[in-house]
């Protein structure tokens, strides 16, 4: 895409202006019945959780302030289900939250659960379970919500296309999860494959003829479960792209050759647009872009998706952008774009750095009630490898948090907070002296309407000179990113906040060694999950728990709250 184009499609963005136009919203009623499968996502068959036969799960349509009630009937036959609507505020119905032991009771075998909830703000969301490591085992989906009726986006488009990333392992969940937990540790290792929509190649590549030497035997030749999904486009049109990640591991970065695109979105909300050859995109992520055809229509180009802040051992997940009329089977003659190396840590904070608030957007309040700094360690727990935020790391209780604090259930979790900071003299850039740490299933009780500022601190991890990306992710809320950091947080970092234009977001990085810092108004009744968003670390005890207003919350349905010690407890 030329930069004259790429100018005026950035002056018609902002020249476009948000009409507020709210008419009938509508409820949409959805049946699901989740269930182990055999597919062959990347061409080898294994089992994967999939949702009325389809792998991923069909894709959730609305409009903002639309109602989405969905009865999920759980037919897995050994194992509980939960689906959190990921990036989906829940106002008013944290119970719908989708959160195993916080806001709801795993569904059981046999059982169904009515999730109803109205999405409020339109947006590139997702969907996927969130109970053991159900996500890894293929249990996601798109949620899509479009503008009102009435309503129009700050920017022009004449077409639009989806990508949910995901990566794939042969080795099954409850494998993983049990090398997770033993000792000696098993670590799950790097992914097999990355999926786009939820197909990928394994030990091959459509670009195997132009590889040196040659990769695999490409085997997805007629089968359509792992045949790569082609994105036709037409000539000189302006398409949205919708980008979520949904992966377990892998920090992505995603290139379509010849062609620059547009970042206009993130998370579900609005920012300045600008231009960029590639992105990065991390776990919980989403994105907009919008990307203009002006290329040579006669042939097609590769659209490409690499492993970024953690050494590849996993190939490129490749498709093609079709131009019509060129035939979607003319392979492109050119190489692939090249992933950044994947410790090119500046590309990636360039990238995240330029994010910043569509003018108009909300601003955050000048200053904060609170600061939690929590501090992002590795750590042994009775000689087991754990992850541990100020020292704890996170076990939960068999009773939802949401029903045991509403009822006054003292004895279902640890009543003692964890702590607001961690000891100043700890060296974040060497491994730990005292590398021991403990399990608890305290939380942090913030009071309603009062702001919080949160400092994700990032540190050396158990093993020398090692220190990972986390893509941290906040339930119930958006968050203001005020800033990121090289080193320790230390007073007077606050100077450098940005409070004229954040972006707002649901997911935040902290970069090697470094620090993020946030800030959310606590004005959402019920508990509230905050987490690193790599599955295996948050199954290791890697997030807290946030609480606040919860006797404002209104009636919880019986069914929500139907386990552990809250079982007799409801009206």
């Amino acid at each position: 895409m030329g930069w004259g184009s790429m100018d005026a499609v950035l002056c018609c963005i902002i020249a476009l202006s948000l009409v507020h136009v709210s008419l009938g919203a509508k409820a949409r009623h959805f049946k699901w019945e989740v269930e182990y499968m055999y597919r062959s996502p990347d061409c080898l068959e294994h089992i994967v959780m999939g949702i009325n036969g389809q792998f991923p799960g069909p894709t959730i349509r609305a409009k903002a302030g639309d109602t989405i009630v969905v009865e999920l009937t759980n037919k897995l036959h050994t194992e509980g289900v939960v689906i959190h609507w990921h990036g989906i505020r829940q106002l008013g119905t944290p119970w719908a939250d989708g959160t195993a032991s916080i806001s709801q009771c795993a569904i059981n075998p046999g059982e169904t659960f009515k999730y109803r909830f109205k999405v409020d703000r339109p947006g590139t969301y997702f969907y996927h379970g969130h109970y053991g490591m159900q996500r890894s085992a293929g249990l996601y989906g798109s949620l899509i919500v479009d503008v009102a009726d009435g309503e129009k986006e700050p920017f022009h488009y004449d077409g639009e296309l989806n990508l949910l990333l995901s990566d794939w392992w042969h080795q099954g969940v409850h494998e993983q999860e049990v090398g997770l937990s033993s000792n000696p540790f098993r670590w799950i290792g790097e992914p097999q494959s990355l999926l786009i929509n939820g197909r990928g190649q394994y030990n091959c590549s459509m670009a195997a003829k132009f590889s040196n030497p040659p990769i695999g035997q490409c085997k997805f030749r007629g089968n359509e479960q792992c045949a790569p999904q082609i994105l036709k486009v037409e000539p000189n049109k302006t398409y949205r792209l919708r980008i979520a990640s949904t992966t377990a591991l892998a920090s992505l970065n995603l290139a379509i050759e010849g062609h620059k695109m547009v970042v206009v979105e993130a998370d579900g909300n609005h920012i300045q647009p600008f231009a960029v050859n590639d992105l990065d995109i991390h776990s919980g992520e989403s994105y907009s872009v919008l990307l203009t055809t002006d290329q040579n229509p006669s042939r097609n180009y590769w659209i490409s998706i690499g492993v970024r802040a953690r050494e590849p051992k996993t190939r490129q997940a490749l498709t093609i952008l079709n131009y019509s009329p060129t035939s979607a089977s003319k392979i492109p003659m050119s190489q692939p774009p090249v992933t950044p190396p994947w410790n090119d840590y500046n590309h990636s904070k360039a990238f995240t750095k330029s994010i910043y608030a569509l003018m108009g957007s909300p601003k955050p309040p000048e200053t904060s009630n609170r600061r939690i700094v929590l501090l992002n360690t590795q750590n042994r727990v009775n000689g087991f490898i754990k992850w541990s935020i100020n020292n704890v790391s996170l076990v939960l209780p068999s009773t939802p948090y949401l029903g045991s604090i509403k009822f006054g259930l003292n004895n279902a979790f640890d009543q003692k907070s964890p702590p607001d900071n961690y000891d100043s003299s700890y060296d974040i850039m060497k491994p730990a002296v005292n590398p021991n740490a403990a399990q608890g299933s305290g939380i942090y009780t913030i009071s309603l309407n009062t702001t919080v500022d949160v400092i994700l601190q990032n540190a050396n991890a158990l093993a020398k000179d090692i220190s990972e990306i986390h893509p941290w992710h906040l339930h119930g809320h958006d968050f203001w990113v005020l800033g990121y950091g090289e080193g320790k947080f230390k007073e007077g970092d606050e100077k450098t906040f940005n409070l004229k234009n954040p972006p707002l977001r649901n997911t935040a990085v902290i970069f090697p060694y470094g620090w993020t810092a946030l800030r959310f108004v606590a004005d959402n009744p019920g508990v509230w999950a905050f987490h690193c968003h790599i599955e295996p670390h948050l199954h290791m005890g890697m997030g807290v728990v946030f609480a606040q207003g919860v006797q404002r919350v209104g009636q919880i349905p019986r069914e929500a709250l139907a386990c552990g010690l809250t079982g007799n407890k409801q009206n």
